[in-house]
């Protein structure tokens, strides 16, 4: 390859990946390993970690990429916002459907009836350790909820095959070698793979025999996302098609997520991986705010609930996978309540990560998103009211009720 040939397809990849153009097709990792050099320094002194790794820590190298230098507003893969757009009145900016990162440090103090109060940013998510990035480990809870892992260890890594081994087979199997990864898996418009090839399985997640810490997971769960996905909610929803578990390598999602925190799965806990049932998915479908239940079934679907679809295959998953409110359908009696039904992956606005605020009595107030300036300041928990909204995904007050109780309503209709 002529020199002037070979720079101009490196600066043509490098525009292409700057711009987050081409979904799958130009992602750095590809469905797989990526470029060794973005993560590692092979013979320089800018290896600051173990492993040789660019960044003193797993996380912290993996947000050299994932978080900008600075932010204005959603952007592509990012999952974290930068330290200086993080002040007092101001939100994290990304809007990935697995959530920012930034929350973790937004603590939020406010007075109800003579009482102080404190909600403390590590209880948004999972506090992952990135020293670089200003990120450290949840005190509180020294091991996963439910579980025994160590959350001094807590990292990317934990969740994520940073070398992306893991790979689904033409047949729908997944295996950790064999067949070549052509591309990633996880968006609506990846290409399937043919006999003899592999893609990527969802966002690099841990498969079977996978270990960390204290754990080892047993398979790896099924999806699909837009490829357009980091984006504001403002006007059209973000749908991740969430599929259920299936032989050959695959997991459950409520399963996946138990590799920590089994003991979330045992005792009176909320059913998890199992049936809605008539009544609930009949709820989910008719509920549109509090105080409507005219909704239908073929425009109830919200991503502040997504819910686990009663199919393995990843091209029905594909298809369900749109950020442009085309398939807005509702569940079937068959369909599934999973962790991700409630929870984002990785930090929310919201206690425990949650994609709804259901330690107020109202989501909405007189019309308006609660806030310490305006009359919903009881409800706001410190949060301006901008900041309520921006935790909703910019969604405007107005597609709920102009009291809108907590959306646990959205399957059990209680208000």
């Amino acid at each position: 390859m002529e020199p002037r040939v070979k720079w101009g397809l490196i600066t043509l990849a490098m525009v292409v990946l700057v711009l987050g153009l081409g979904g799958a097709a130009y992602a750095f990792h590809s469905g797989g390993v990526a470029e060794c050099s973005g993560c590692h320094s092979m013979h320089s002194a800018a290896a600051a970690g173990s492993f040789l790794l660019i960044g003193s820590d797993q996380s912290s190298t993996c947000l050299t990429c994932h978080e900008r230098d600075t932010d204005t507003g959603p952007s592509s893969y990012h999952v974290s916002t930068a330290p200086g757009s993080l002040g007092a009145g101001q939100s994290p900016l990304q809007r990935s459907p697995g959530g920012d990162f930034g929350w973790l440090k937004k603590t939020y103090n406010w007075t109800l009836r003579s009482t102080a109060y404190t909600e403390e940013g590590r209880s948004h998510g999972h506090n992952i350790v990135a020293v670089d990035k200003g990120y450290a480990a949840d005190l509180v809870n020294t091991t996963a909820p439910g579980g025994t892992f160590p959350a001094a260890q807590l990292a990317c890594n934990s969740c994520h095959d940073p070398h992306g081994k893991y790979r689904r087979l033409a047949d729908g199997t997944v295996a950790r070698t064999g067949a070549p990864i052509i591309g990633s898996g996880s968006y609506g418009t990846s290409t399937e793979p043919s006999a003899g090839y592999a893609v990527g399985v969802y966002r690099l997640l841990a498969g079977a025999g996978y270990t960390k810490g204290t754990v080892t997971f047993n398979g790896v769960p099924a999806a699909k996302v837009p490829s357009t996905y980091n984006r504001t909610e403002a006007s059209t929803q973000t749908r991740v098609a969430y599929g259920k578990a299936t032989s050959g390598g695959h997991q459950s999602w409520g399963d996946w997520c138990a590799t920590c925190h089994s003991g979330m799965l045992t005792g009176k806990k909320h059913p998890v991986d199992q049936n809605l049932g008539s009544r609930v998915a009949t709820n989910y479908n008719q509920y549109k705010k509090t105080g409507d239940m005219t909704g239908t079934d073929t425009t109830s679907f919200t991503s502040l609930a997504p819910f686990i679809s009663n199919t393995s295959d990843y091209a029905a998953l594909a298809l369900l996978a749109k950020n442009d409110d085309s398939k807005l359908n509702g569940p079937a009696s068959n369909d599934q309540v999973s962790c991700m039904t409630c929870h984002r992956a990785h930090a929310s606005g919201w206690m425990y990560g949650l994609r709804f605020n259901m330690e107020s009595d109202f989501m909405v107030y007189a019309g308006a998103y609660p806030g310490t300036d305006n009359s919903g300041a009881n409800y706001a928990r410190g949060r301006l009211a901008a900041e309520t909204q921006t935790a909703y995904y910019d969604r405007p007050a107005s597609v709920f009720s102009t009291y809108q109780r907590a959306f646990c309503n959205k399957c059990h209709a209680n208000d």
